[in-house]
């Protein structure tokens, strides 16, 4: 079965701040923001969701394909995903631009203030998913908006079922617009935060949403996954991680996991817990694609922590 992730490539900058964003902005002086954080440990490291997802399914032994645009500067990322065994096939250039830019702060509580430069990501509706790859199972991530709308609409018209992982996404879509991606696809991934957004401007509650696609999932981070499908909830525990180092990327590692676990025919509470012992691997080390895990010691991970081999 191959996998197509459609979403963003980027570079991701990320610094660390020895204290708490709570102690330096004040609730009172919102409308005067003004601050700024000394961050002494500073890294540089390859991410966006597409590549972050495709770099964890080849952890796990899944084949997959990536459909974005990226900038002139992609030769480096480009040879690490090649050397991991990611096809960038479907990765199209575009010229005189930057392949998209993430700049993370994150503090001691593990908040985090993001800024994006989109750069040739902004292009992604140009490119359509391609027949005749042998597509069985497909990803809609944080994108332009057209190239979302573009990619979630292909994949429905050309019978492949798809997750809908909106992510960042979401706030450049209105109530209808989201209710036809529910339409669209198969399954649906939030974290708790997107989930209540998704709800509000739906009108949906979580229920009803799992009632138009196969299965609705919320994360909730240490407080562990739901997982909406069959008229029943299936609650999945989070997995302690051994040591939190950088919880970046665990979103998209729990979403490698997740459709490792549909490709495989596992039920849900496997599905789950596969899902989110990759989240918790990604916590214990820097960046969002430096766990080098094998698949067999994913299985042996899997198995100290539940149990049971899947």
């Amino acid at each position: 079965m191959t996998v197509m992730i459609c979403g963003s490539l980027a570079y991701d900058t990320v610094m660390v701040f020895d204290g708490r964003f709570r102690d330096h902005i004040l609730p009172d002086r919102i409308h005067m923001l003004s601050v700024s954080f000394l961050v002494p440990q500073l890294r540089r490291n390859y991410g966006g969701v597409a590549g972050n997802i495709a770099y964890n399914l080849a952890l796990l032994g899944v084949p997959s394909l990536v459909l974005a645009t990226v900038g002139e500067d992609f030769d480096p990322y480009a040879a690490w995903l090649r050397r991991h065994g990611v096809a960038l096939d479907h990765v199209q250039v575009v010229p005189d631009t930057h392949t998209a830019q993430c700049f993370i702060t994150t503090d001691l509580d593990d908040n985090q203030i993001t800024a994006f430069h989109p750069g040739a990501m902004q292009h992604s509706g140009t490119i359509g998913v391609p027949a005749g790859a042998g597509v069985s199972l497909g990803l809609v991530g944080p994108d332009s908006r057209e190239g979302m709308i573009r990619h979630a609409r292909e994949f429905s018209e050309r019978g492949i079922p798809f997750i809908f992982d909106v992510g960042q996404g979401l706030p450049m879509f209105g109530g209808a617009d989201l209710e036809t991606f529910l339409e669209q696809a198969s399954w649906v991934i939030v974290n708790d935060y997107e989930g209540q957004l998704l709800q509000e401007r739906t009108g949906l509650g979580p229920e009803a949403i799992a009632a138009r696609c196969r299965a609705y999932v919320v994360t909730g981070g240490a407080e562990g996954s739901k997982i909406y499908a069959d008229g029943t909830v299936t609650p999945v525990p989070a997995v302690r991680a051994e040591r939190v180092v950088d919880p970046t990327g665990c979103g998209d590692a729990y979403r490698a996991g997740f459709i490792h676990g549909l490709t495989s025919g596992y039920d849900w509470p496997t599905t789950g817990r596969l899902a989110s012992l990759l989240g918790s691997i990604k916590v214990e080390h820097h960046g969002t694609q430096s766990h080098r895990l094998t698949a067999d010691e994913i299985a042996e991970r899997f198995h100290a922590a539940f149990g049971y081999r899947y």
